[in-house]
């Protein structure tokens, strides 16, 4: 008995049924990546360790990462301390994104009239 082989079309239309490394039938599965709310649809084989993703799906897990991680921004109001100081308190979630602790050091520069720079040591 001679098997029929799928044509490309077919083997597209039928998504990742057969690992494309050893043959074996893959198993799709929704697996919960680090930092990311929504379920990615993964293609696993179960006989040769294999994986892949679906395109969009880790996209969307991928863009909800970097919107988490975007840069805390925030007005604040400098606060006048003396004649030729001024002062500035930091909120708590500045402090706490960064773990700031009293008494720390910290570096500061001034690259243009518009930016100041304040490195942790």
């Amino acid at each position: 008995m001679k098997l029929k082989k799928s044509s490309k079309r077919e083997k597209k239309s039928e998504g990742y049924k057969t690992c494309p490394r050893c043959k074996h039938q893959i198993k799709e599965v929704e697996v919960k990546i680090q930092d990311a709310e929504s379920p990615v649809k993964s293609y696993q084989c179960s006989k040769c360790g294999y994986f892949d993703f679906e395109d969009s799906s880790i996209k969307n897990a991928i863009d909800e990462i970097k919107n988490k991680e975007m840069a805390l921004k925030m007005s604040h109001k400098i606060v006048k301390l003396s004649k030729d100081r001024l002062g500035m308190y930091f909120n708590k979630h500045i402090i706490n994104s960064l773990d700031l602790k009293a008494g720390e050091e910290i570096e500061i520069s001034v690259p243009d009239k518009k930016h100041i720079v304040l490195k942790l040591s």
